[in-house]
């Protein structure tokens, strides 16, 4: 009988344990949506994000992703973003899509430039760059490396020079 308790003890702790690991994880992990006004930006592609990912500058989360559309007569992606309204973003601010690690999730990250103009509110940040595709750097490294052997291989047309030894013969 006294097996059992000790079970049941130990199982409750591990609940608390386990109830405590959540709550400091969901505090820590900023989770949480910002309000504020909204900007657009446009992207020739943005593969990785997704609505609700973060919006940061120097690292710091200043807004939230709320939506991705595709502009009809362009082909281009549409992210319309929240930013903090104590943040008033230089008209020149650059939107790259970033990825928090090798693996990782892709955010949002905003280079404020040095103009005195801000961007209003439902206003569009011009100047964009979109993410660098770890799948398609690995496709042209294995491209160049396979071009490069059979360049290197191929024959020489019989009619072609043959390098000079540095010692010129003269008629």
């Amino acid at each position: 009988m006294s097996r059992n308790i000790i079970e049941t003890v130990m199982g409750a702790v591990v609940l608390v344990i386990a109830g405590l690991f959540v709550a400091f994880a969901y505090s820590s992990a900023d989770l949480r949506p910002v309000s504020g006004y909204e900007v657009t930006a446009s992207f020739d592609h943005i593969e990785g994000t997704r609505e609700g990912g973060d919006v940061k500058i120097s690292g710091i989360k200043v807004g939230t992703i709320t939506s991705q559309t595709l502009d009809p007569n362009s082909f281009r992606a549409i992210i319309r973003m929240n930013i903090e309204n104590s943040i008033k973003l230089p008209i020149d601010t650059v939107a790259t899509i970033t990825s928090a690690g090798l693996l990782g999730d892709k955010f949002m990250q905003l280079v404020p430039g040095a103009d005195d103009k801000t961007i209003p509110p439902g206003g569009t940040i011009k100047i964009t760059q979109a993410p660098v595709s770890l799948e398609s750097m690995l496709g042209q490294v294995m491209f160049s490396m396979t071009s490069g052997s059979k360049s290197d291989s191929a024959p020489k047309p019989a009619d072609a020079p043959t390098p000079s030894s540095g010692h010129e013969s003269k008629p």
